[in-house]
């Protein structure tokens, strides 16, 4: 009988592991995405010259880091020509990119097996992500991905990850309860600037690791068809995260909260490319952004030179809104304004629990606080690390409209075709200025600086204090996928003393180690400060009840 037994669950298990290696397989025949056919692939065997020590030039395009410690880059041609030679110019840069996004995915994924179960789904969810996708950027992306690292091939084909990297961005909405997308963006124009011209700040708070964004690069592209544009981005990302045209239009966007998506659709940086490279106004943005079907929640704010104003275009997997304001300024952060997308029960209810709302009511009170808004007016706002009223609601907290997290802090001035991009640390560093006009007009021949050094605005002084020095030693500790097992406690709440979060880590190690005194004593304290969200809030008063109750 036992051995009847055994039989029966060998071959049932047989029959498993047969039908997982069936779907296996499934997966990856339906994953499988077959790269564009260029008409030619002579660009392929252009070398890369150096005319000057730290310029590299291929053509006419062009490839350098400035002394201010971004990668400047300018390509122009066809779309499979100006991926390759953007590969070629900046390979180094894009394998970086891949590496440091890789590692950063296993210390999220820790598990080979999850990993390797994850690989399939995403696969699987991305199964028709090139159909929608237009052949010109598809060709870019091939072409780039000529020089991706084979050191990750067992993840996907150069392609196809690097097409699936195009994503990055829509993947980070269902991470925002991590902290990791919080973006804030404002606008001024007319009676509201000093000068009357429209002024624009932005910064996208896209976090996945220091390593991520330490290499970043302003791209100026002269493509075919379309308008030049220049946008700010990083190793092997073709896609526009913030840019501005030759005809003064500039792109932002902003995470908005979204459901669960069930498949893949055109990734939000791709649509914010063609709106970049296609647009002059904000109608043509609208009639671009309204075409693409995406599997996330977006708000893109457009300002036109053109118009003299910026307004938000609103879209979700399902619909499209439009909002637009009768004053002279407007405020994005990472909920929807419209009157349809703005009343959905999933908007009011990220309005209800996250940070969101909070930092706009910020922006508004210190665009109302500064009188008509300038360049250095705006670089401020950004910079800010004050809660409502001037509060003191700890470093790092996601309420305010300086994180301490940023990609990039920018600002563009479009009627004139000035743009300020922030240097590191996040938006604290300097702000450098370029001149659009001047930059397309210019033919590289030597290594020299291209921004406006006239137009520079100053490192934030809080870089020479010492409440920057303590926050240092806390960033680290702040973000689930840097774990540390050094932490101390006490000293959390002493580098960051009016920050919940530092109060709540503390709580969590004592919890964890099974100090319920010392775990109810800071979830306490922690909870008599301004806390970021409706969950972290109720994190710390359920461990709270569960320290409270062993000490009964």
């Amino acid at each position: 009988m036992l051995k009847k037994l055994a039989k029966i669950f060998a071959w049932i298990l047989a029959v498993l592991v047969l039908l997982l290696v069936i779907l296996l397989l499934y997966v990856r025949s339906v994953a499988k995405v077959d790269p564009p056919v260029p008409a030619s692939m002579a660009i392929l065997d252009v070398k890369v010259t150096q005319p000057d020590s730290g310029l590299y030039i291929i053509g006419n395009n062009w490839f350098r880091k400035s002394e201010s410690g971004l990668y400047e880059l300018y390509i122009e041609g066809a779309p499979f020509e100006r991926g390759v030679v953007n590969g070629k110019l900046t390979h180094e840069l894009v394998q970086y990119q891949e590496e440091v996004f890789t590692n950063q995915l296993h210390r999220l994924v820790p598990s080979s097996f999850y990993l390797s179960i994850l690989k399939y789904f995403v696969g699987w969810f991305n199964r028709d992500l090139d159909k929608n996708i237009s052949d010109e950027y598809k060709l870019e992306i091939y072409g780039v991905s000529q020089v991706a690292s084979h050191d990750f091939d067992d993840i996907a084909p150069p392609y196809q990850r690097i097409l699936n990297y195009h994503a990055a961005h829509d993947i980070g909405h269902a991470l925002q309860n991590m902290s990791l997308v919080g973006c804030t963006a404002f606008a001024t124009w007319d009676s509201r600037s000093e000068d009357s011209t429209l002024i624009i700040g932005r910064n996208f708070d896209f976090y996945v690791g220091d390593d991520f964004a330490r290499d970043k690069i302003v791209a100026f592209y002269n493509p075919d068809k379309g308008y030049k544009f220049m946008m700010v981005t990083f190793g092997g990302m073709t896609g526009v995260l913030s840019g501005m045209n030759a005809e003064g239009l500039t792109v932002t966007i902003n995470a908005a909260k979204s459901d669960v998506p069930s498949a893949s659709a055109t990734p939000v940086s791709l649509v914010a490319r063609e709106i970049l490279q296609y647009a002059s106004t904000i109608k043509e943005a609208y009639t671009i952004a309204e075409k693409h079907k995406m599997f996330v929640a977006e708000s893109f704010l457009i300002g036109s030179a053109k118009d003299g104003k910026a307004s938000i275009i609103e879209k979700t997997p399902e619909g499209i809104d439009f909002y637009e304001v009768n004053g002279d300024q407007i405020v994005s952060t990472n909920h929807f304004l419209g009157k349809v997308l703005g009343q959905t029960p999933l908007n009011q209810e990220h309005i209800r629990t996250s940070a969101s709302p909070y930092r706009f009511q910020r922006v508004e009170e210190l665009l109302q606080e500064n009188g008509k808004n300038s360049v250095l007016k705006t670089a401020s706002i950004l910079r800010n690390q004050k809660g409502l009223g001037g509060k003191d609601i700890g470093l790092g907290n996601e309420k305010l409209i300086n994180q301490l997290v940023a990609h990039h802090g920018i600002i563009f001035q479009p009627e004139k075709r000035l743009v300020w991009i922030s240097t590191a640390p996040w938006q604290l560093g300097k702000f450098v200025c370029y001149d659009l006009n001047k930059v397309f007009a210019r033919k590289m021949e030597r290594d020299e600086e291209i921004y406006e050094a006239t137009l520079t605005i100053p490192a934030d002084t809080f870089l020479t204090t010492s409440a920057y020095k303590d926050y240092r030693k806390f960033h680290p500790y702040r973000f689930p996928f840097n774990p540390r097992t050094d932490i101390q406690p006490d000293s959390l709440v002493v580098w960051n003393p009016n920050s919940y979060h530092a109060y709540m880590l503390a709580g969590d190690y004592y919890l964890d180690h099974e100090q319920y005194s010392a775990a109810a004593q800071k979830y306490r304290e922690g909870l008599t400060k301004e806390v970021a969200t409706l969950q972290e809030r109720e994190h710390m008063e359920k461990n709270l009840k569960k320290a409270e109750e062993q000490l009964k």
